[in-house]
């Protein structure tokens, strides 16, 4: 089932020097499974473990693509003069001036701090495990809160594939009810014509008996008998109507039962003694068929 959130937030270290800006972005589209694909920053990839167990708590079925964006905001950084330096690189000027080295030239200031080394920032301190842990513990707290949508849009293409699968499932019982009624027509049709067959064949013969004809008639009607196929496809659609109702993770149940409302509908058709039942037997394996192309979609 498809879906799209997206969450950000802001941690303090608590150290006051430092604020951590997060942002969660989760994609989920259909899928057998539960699959799902972690993009983490350097140095968070211990992550995945609790992240993969959480969102398996939440979600049953679908592909995730699972992204985290992590910066670190600080404070300004103090900057240090590197006063030795400079003394050493006047001591060289002097020298080479009295070597005749050089010309003798007042000191620039733009040119002592373009020197290397002469400016210096304060580096940023080790983090701490207890701050690193705390992260962590947010870091999840916005993977939780950003599932929450992402099952929120799920759920409404979840009602709005129930609303179709409902309607399927009302088109499989009219066409179920419709193939019973055309073959309850079947032994008078197919009475008429065995005796318009017989006559064709046997047409300077003693006519065929009533009896002779009543037990070819018996036997016909019971391969063509498909009461048992109806009443297995009505008792399907009811399951599959309990099942939407019900709601939950239903996805493999479902498919299973397509199977046989398939299996019923190829018989249907099989067992078909006239044109009316055959094409009502192709509207209910396509109907069927389209029914199953919606429960892939259902977890």
């Amino acid at each position: 089932m498809t879906g799209y959130a997206r969450v950000e937030g802001v941690h303090d270290s608590g150290d006051g020097a430092a604020q951590w800006q997060w942002s969660w972005e989760v994609k989920s589209v259909n899928g057998k499974g539960l699959d799902i694909r972690f993009r983490l920053p350097g140095g968070f990839d211990a992550l995945e473990i609790p992240a993969r167990k959480l969102i398996g708590s939440k979600l049953g079925r679908g592909s995730l693509s699972v992204s985290l964006m992590l910066s670190r905001q600080t404070t300004s950084k103090a900057l240090t003069v590197n006063r030795e330096l400079i003394e050493q690189i006047l001591d060289l000027q002097t020298t080479l001036e009295a070597e005749g080295k050089i010309y003798p030239s007042p000191p620039r200031l733009d040119s002592l701090l373009s020197v290397r080394g002469i400016l210096e920032t304060e580096e940023e301190p080790a983090q701490d495990p207890a701050q690193k842990e705390a992260l962590i513990a947010a870091l999840m707290a916005g993977l939780e809160t950003v599932l929450k949508p992402l099952s929120d849009m799920r759920g409404e293409e979840g009602a709005h594939l129930a609303n179709m699968l409902t309607a399927h499932l009302d088109t499989l019982s009219g066409l179920s009810k419709a193939a019973k009624d055309t073959a309850d027509l079947q032994p008078g049709q197919q009475r008429e014509r065995m005796k318009q067959q017989i006559a064709e064949i046997l047409e300077q013969s003693p006519p065929v008996s009533e009896e002779r004809l009543g037990q070819e008639l018996a036997l016909l009607a019971t391969k063509a008998d498909i009461r048992e196929e109806v009443d297995r496809l009505d008792a399907h659609v009811a399951a599959c109507r309990d099942l939407v109702g019900a709601g939950g993770v239903i996805g493999r149940k479902l498919d299973f039962i397509c199977q046989e409302l398939n299996r019923e509908s190829n018989t249907i058709c099989s067992k078909a003694a006239s044109l009316a039942l055959t094409n009502i037997g192709l509207e209910l394996k396509s109907t069927v068929e389209q029914f199953r192309e919606q429960v892939q979609n259902v977890e």
